[in-house]
C-alpha cells in the first residue's frame, strides 16, 4: 500500500519525506487555501522534495477552461498527477489527459458507478471520500470493497484505487485489506500509525533494564 499525505504544507511534506515513508502528496483548494501560498509555486516546491504523484487539481467545471488549467499544470513536473471532479467534463479532461499519458486523479467519487466511469476514462488514481460517506451515515469502507472488486474484475483496467477523507488508524487499516493502492491522509493521522500503549510501556521497560546493565553501546 502507497502513502500519500493529503496537505499543502510544506513543512509536514518535508518532515514525512524524511521518514521514507511518503510515497506521495495530494493537494486540493480547500489545502491550498490553507496554506496560504500561491498555488504554481507551492506545487513546483512539493515536486522538487517528493518524487512520487503530486495531485494538483483544477479549479474550473467547463471543459475547456479545465483542460487549459490541466495543460498548465502538468507542465510543473512529471510527476504532477492532474485532479480533475468525477464530472463529464472532468471525464473529458481526463481520457485527453491521460490518452497524452498524464497521470490523472479524479476525485469526489462517492458511488461504484462513477468509478467505473473513471477507469473507463483511464484514471491513473480514483479518489473515492469514505470519511464523508461516513459522516453522512453511508458506510464508506464498503463502497472500496466493491470499487477494489469491480477493478479486479477486469485487468484492462489501471486505475489505482486511492482512499480519500481518512479520518484514522482503522480506515487506513481496513483499507489495506481490502486491497487498496493507496491512503492518503492528513500528516497526523499517518503520525498515528506508530502509536500504541504496549510499545511505549515495553520501550520504557527496556531503557530502565538497559540503564540498570550499567553498560553502553558507543
Amino acid at each position: 500500500m502507497k502513502f500519500f499525505v493529503d496537505t499543502a504544507d510544506i513543512n509536514e511534506i518535508k518532515e514525512l519525506a524524511s521518514t521514507g515513508l511518503l510515497d506521495g502528496v495530494t493537494t486540493n483548494p480547500s489545502l491550498i487555501l490553507k496554506s496560504g501560498k500561491d498555488f504554481i509555486p507551492l506545487i513546483e516546491e512539493i515536486c522538487a522534495v517528493v518524487d512520487g504523484p503530486v495531485s494538483a487539481e483544477v479549479a474550473s467545471t467547463d471543459y475547456e477552461t479545465m483542460w487549459k488549467e490541466a495543460d498548465k499544470l502538468r507542465q510543473i513536473a512529471d510527476h504532477v498527477a492532474v485532479k480533475v471532479p468525477l464530472t463529464p467534463d472532468g471525464l473529458k479532461v481526463c481520457k485527453r489527459l491521460s490518452d497524452e499519458g498524464t497521470m490523472v486523479n479524479v476525485t469526489l467519487c462517492f458511488s461504484a458507478a462513477q468509478a467505473i466511469l473513471a477507469a473507463k476514462a483511464g484514471a491513473a488514481f480514483i479518489s473515492p471520500f469514505v470519511g464523508r460517506l461516513d459522516d453522512v451515515g453511508a458506510d464508506g469502507l464498503t463502497l472500496i470493497q466493491d470499487i477494489v472488486g469491480i477493478y479486479d474484475n477486469y485487468p484492462n483496467f489501471q486505475t489505482e484505487v486511492l482512499v480519500a477523507s481518512v479520518r484514522n488508524p482503522m480506515h487506513i487499516v481496513e483499507s489495506a485489506k481490502i486491497g487498496a493502492d493507496v491512503v492518503t491522509c492528513p500528516a497526523n493521522v499517518i503520525k498515528q500509525l506508530y502509536n500504541h500503549p504496549l510499545t511505549d510501556k515495553g520501550l520504557a521497560a527496556f531503557v530502565e533494564d538497559w540503564k540498570k546493565t550499567g553498560q553502553s553501546i558507543l
